[in-house]
């Protein structure tokens, strides 16, 4: 293949992905990758109305699809049990006063009264509502991970399967331009017979102690394992890129640093209360909000000063995020790494690790014909038949108009489409799809209990 040939095979768009083989399913469909600007590419026929469950951070990324494409969605209600975020959801959007609810239960106990449910609600809130709302014929956008067992994840595709609804798990590295990248030279057959991918997902240390210490997805009862609610997006990148079953799993981890025996001396349950250690401290409350004034997303403040600061304080001496990291109820693995085998003897590593200074995901792809490396904005990929070295940045070839490199309103767009035409073929990220990358990763806990045990995926 000629150079200038092979750079335009490789190119954005116009591929379709191969048939992705699920547990209990074979309802997989081809899809194809744009990285056009998210203006020109073609919304659903009619205006889709919905409700958003849960007005925190990710129900206002998704809601605020609303406000830059109001022709295509209209948000029509809310349930949000913190009341200011409730009053700001529904200014935001112009939810009639009916129409906003203190809890998920409270929707349901009205006729159906919109198009979609986008379900934002915390992990453990996923399957009620989900299972209601399918019932009740609404379509799901449902935030990852599905739900926070494999049995609630069935029951919820079964669901969906015998109400015939549309549901898209918002997995949305598929929709990124890089990761749709990455997509095309596995399709391409670019790299010849793939051997071996190695993939890691570096945390950074302050947002492990933002999220996973001291936040929301700090305890794995309460939310889920790490390796399910935060790396099932890699997971399921990687059974995408790879479009075969991974067959075999087995996976190490620990919660080593974020406990009290690791506490220093001087230091204080809370770091407002005159810890010995605060200033030097990289996890310390008031240097991370207070004084650096970062990672204030799940914080609700008035904007101006300095009541800003004055309601960050308040916050810290009360609330969750003023805990030490060393103190707090925190139950998820700081580290952890899995080794698979999938068919066609790929081999895959993973990695999960908390403590690092930098983010973004890391990926090295193996093959006989052709090798890539990337960290989520570059690739460099070398043709072994060739010898010509490629790089490729997702800046020069698409516009990143929304969060997760771009994926998160390219997830709604294509939802929209689907509802709009009852079609899940237009979804990358339909119910189906999910279930292998949330089997996997319910696998490695498993495995990972049993002190890396091999476990088997199907039988």
């Amino acid at each position: 293949m000629q150079r200038r040939h092979l750079l335009k095979t490789l190119g954005i768009g116009g591929l379709s992905a191969p048939w992705l083989v699920n547990v209990s399913t074979d309802n997989i469909h081809s899809y194809t990758y744009s990285a056009q600007d998210i203006r020109s590419i073609s919304g659903p026929s009619r205006k889709i109305t919905g409700i958003v469950l849960g007005a925190g951070s990710r129900g206002n990324t998704y809601g605020d699809y609303a406000v830059e494409f109001p022709q295509e969605l209209n948000i029509v209600g809310v349930a949000e049990p913190i009341p200011v975020r409730l009053q700001k959801f529904s200014e935001k959007h112009g939810v009639d006063v009916q129409n906003q609810f203190v809890t998920w239960e409270h929707v349901f106990l009205r006729p159906k009264f919109a198009d979609v449910i986008i379900i934002t609600t915390p992990d453990h809130l996923h399957h009620g509502p989900a299972m209601q709302a399918l019932a009740m014929g609404y379509d799901l956008l449902l935030e990852k991970p599905i739900a926070q067992s494999w049995r609630e994840c069935k029951e919820i595709l079964d669901q969906q399967k015998k109400y015939d609804r549309i549901v898209a798990v918002c997995h949305v590295l598929r929709y990124a331009p890089y990761y749709q990248k990455v997509k095309q030279l596995f399709d391409t057959e670019f790299f010849g017979r793939v051997t071996s991918v190695q993939h890691f997902e570096p945390i950074q240390h302050v947002h492990m102690s933002h999220s996973f210490v001291r936040g929301n997805w700090r305890n794995a009862e309460q939310s889920n394992p790490s390796i399910v609610q935060k790396s099932c997006h890699d997971m399921d990148v990687l059974r995408w890129w790879i479009g075969k079953r991974c067959t075999h799993m087995s996976s190490f981890g620990h919660l080593t640093w974020f406990k009290e025996e690791n506490a220093p001396p001087g230091s204080t349950a809370r770091c407002t209360d005159g810890c010995a250690i605060e200033s030097e401290c990289p996890y310390s409350a008031l240097r991370v909000y207070y004084r650096d004034r970062t990672w204030l997303h799940h914080f609700d403040l008035p904007a101006d000063e300095p009541a800003r600061g004055q309601a960050i304080l308040a916050n810290l001496r009360d609330g969750q995020y003023g805990k030490c990291v060393y103190r707090c109820d925190n139950s998820v693995m700081d580290h952890q790494v899995c080794a698979m085998q999938f068919e066609d003897e790929i081999t895959v590593t993973f990695q999960m690790e908390a403590f690092t200074h930098y983010h973004g995901r890391k990926t090295r792809v193996m093959g006989t014909m052709g090798d890539m490396v990337g960290d989520g904005d570059e690739l460099i990929f070398v043709n072994f038949r060739t010898g010509n070295i490629e790089h490729w940045n997702v800046s020069d070839h698409a516009e990143i108009d929304s969060g997760h490199g771009g994926g998160d309103w390219r997830l709604v767009k294509d939802f929209l489409r689907a509802v709009d035409a009852h079609d899940v073929s237009l979804l990358t990220s339909n119910l189906d799809a999910s279930m292998d990358s949330h089997l996997m990763c319910f696998k490695a806990e498993e495995s990972r209990k049993e002190l890396g045990t091999k476990v088997i995926l199907y039988s």
